[in-house]
């Protein structure tokens, strides 16, 4: 059996491709490989909940026509944070008092489960969301991947750590304050932090309902992108989310549009409390960031931590009560008694003052929208120190401040925030930075970290595989939702292919007639082989991503675009061994793509040599091949 450990999503659905293993081989044995006694789970599926998965994952592909390709995370394994539902495991927000069993999944979990993905176990968090250290927990303090005497950071220390050590591929986390956000930082993760709404909440124990959001931890940039792409779907049920806009305003800050970014806002004058290695990893970071062709342009970030300090210096604690209120009456000594502290403070605020800070957020928000007009985005060290988990214990509630110097005050501001490796210290810790953009420009982000990732690439979390070539997905590439790119009057879905649906070939029909259009020809990566299929009509060809010493070669393709809403209906017409998986052009993006199971290959002819499905057909036709 294969090591899992650090496998990216394209690595997983590799294996299933090459059908050289089955989900229930592979999940079983990732399962009995982990330990109940590891801090970063708060419960682990049982062997009769991962077939109860396994069964559910069956249902999904008979929805799907039967074909397990067309579920995108087709058996990729992954991980909650224990304060969202998942049915078949209790959510305890880390408060084991507070337990209960839901009867439904919640949204995100809903729609990876319906994806294809499986469900692994929930992850320890600081109690109620409470905190970004990952100490605050009676399941135990998770360690940093890399130093265990270091604080993973919080609250979705689990989720975080889970990933960086490549036990499954993402992770879902929450983030109000940077849970989402710190952990992908301190252990060199990328983290996704949303538009606010863009992925709903229904289904998650609150910590500020007007500002949570789920986030999504991943070992590259492509795959959160990838899960992201099929958790953020507008909930109607949800009163928080929120449906992608048609359209932006034309005009406004230029923080808050979409396209390239080329002009960086940096801290004139960060704070780093201290810690020398730090600051140092900073300005080493900043150099590179200079190389990559982007300007910084050094800002006054006044205003924004004077917007920061509202969310837990100002009445929003209060919030955070409301979630909590009758359970922290009822059962005050059952609560980690920093976080019962912190949201106690909810006292010392009136209604007069909640509103008064609320004028106070919109006049900061303006303000900083005039700041910052002539900036595309922002870039900030995730996490100003570093701190032992012993330090942290001393004085839990300074240094939990600290870390949120350069986070908490994002979704205040409705902003969306994408946190990236970005080397190591000199101590040997991880260092990292986040991107910080206006809604719905998540999507821009993800490109300018793919370039910066691709540039400056470090190994997977805390693993030793290398990381592969980054490739942002957008609309013009991919089948990510336009509300991830920025506005679009229509959702369209890409698609390649290779054989009978090229242009002149016996089924094109099928994209025209879905009213598709061609967006380019151009060719796979050099790591494909091509088959002629035997006893299909008309003849239709495979394509196999090959690996290890096999050699591969660029096969000719097209790209179409057709409209979201007709993709369906498409899907339902690719017959097995055929579906659509992903499939990576020349130029290093993914795009959906046709794929062919690994057994129909064993009696088909290697046509790999013609270069394409069209010259392969002329050479029949002219009984040359």
């Amino acid at each position: 059996m294969p090591s899992t450990i650090g496998w990216t999503l394209q690595d997983w659905q590799q294996a299933y491709l090459d059908n050289e293993q089955m989900p229930a081989n592979l999940l079983h044995a990732l399962l009995d490989s982990l330990g109940a006694d590891d801090s970063a789970w708060i419960s682990l599926a049982t062997p009769a909940q991962l077939d109860d998965g396994l069964a559910g994952l069956d249902r999904a592909v008979a929805q799907a026509g039967g074909y397990p390709s067309a579920l995108p995370l087709f058996g990729v394994p992954f991980a909650v944070k224990d304060n969202i539902d998942a049915t078949g495991f209790e959510t305890t927000a880390a408060c084991p008092d507070y337990a209960y069993t839901p009867a439904q999944d919640a949204a995100v979990v809903a729609r990876l489960r319906a994806a294809g993905a499986v469900l692994i176990g929930k992850t320890n968090l600081d109690q109620f969301a409470t905190g970004l250290v990952g100490t605050r927990s009676p399941y135990g303090a998770v360690p940093n991947t890399f130093n265990p005497e270091v604080i993973s950071g919080g609250s979705s220390s689990g989720s975080a750590s889970a990933v960086a050590r490549g036990l499954v591929p993402f992770a879902l986390g929450t983030d109000t304050a940077g849970s989402g956000r710190v952990p992908a930082g301190l252990n060199n993760l990328v983290g996704l932090k949303p538009t606010r709404g863009a992925i709903s909440i229904e289904g998650v124990v609150p910590a500020c309902r007007s500002l949570d959001c789920v986030s999504i931890f991943a070992l590259t940039v492509t795959d959160a992108g990838k899960v992201f792409e099929h958790a953020g779907v507008y909930q109607p049920s949800d009163a928080f989310s929120r449906p992608r806009p048609e359209s932006l305003p034309a005009a406004g800050p230029a923080i808050r549009q979409p396209g390239a970014i080329k002009r960086l806002a940096v801290p004139a004058e960060p704070e780093w409390f201290g810690d020398d290695c730090a600051k140092a990893a900073w300005g080493v970071t900043l150099g590179l960031w200079e190389k990559l062709g982007v300007t910084l342009v050094p800002t006054d970030f006044s205003l924004l931590s004077e917007l920061a300090a509202l969310l837990y210096e100002g009445p929003w604690v209060a919030e955070r009560h409301a979630a909590v209120e009758e359970f922290m009456a009822a059962h005050p000594d059952s609560m980690n008694p920093v976080v019962r502290g912190i949201i106690g403070k909810a006292a010392n605020f009136t209604a007069t003052d909640t509103f008064r800070a609320q004028y106070r957020k919109e006049e900061l928000v303006r303000a900083i929208d005039h700041l910052l007009q002539d900036i595309d985005a922002l870039l900030v060290p995730t996490a100003p120190i570093a701190p032992t988990i012993a330090a942290v214990n001393a004085d839990p509630v300074t240094l939990n401040s600290r870390l949120g110097t350069y986070t908490n005050f994002v979704n205040l501001a409705d902003l969306c925030a994408l946190a990236v490796p970005a080397g190591f210290r000199s101590d040997a810790l991880p260092f990292g930075v986040t991107l910080i953009a206006g809604a719905w420009r998540d999507g821009d982000l993800q490109q300018l970290a793919s370039r910066w990732l691709n540039a400056n690439p470090t190994h997977l979390g805390a693993t030793d595989r290398p990381r592969p070539a980054e490739s942002a997905r957008t609309e013009k590439s991919s089948a990510m939702p336009s509300s991830l790119t920025g506005p679009s009057l229509v959702d369209t879905i890409t698609v390649a292919v290779v054989g009978a649906h090229l242009t002149g070939m016996p089924l094109n029909t099928q994209l025209t007639e879905r009213h598709a259009t061609l967006r380019e020809q151009t060719t796979t990566s050099p790591n494909y082989r091509l088959f002629a299929l035997p006893d299909t009509s008309p003849p239709k060809p495979g394509l196999k991503r090959v690996s290890g010493d096999e050699e591969g070669k660029a096969i000719i393709l097209e790209v179409w675009q057709m409209p979201a809403s007709a993709f369906g209906s498409f899907v339902d017409l690719i017959p097995p061994p055929l579906g659509i998986g992903n499939v990576e052009l020349a130029d290093g993006r993914w795009v959906n793509g046709f794929i062919c199971e690994g057994h129909a290959l064993e009696n088909a002819r290697d046509v790999t040599e013609f270069g394409g499905w069209r010259a392969y057909i002329d050479a029949l036709k002219a009984g040359k091949a």
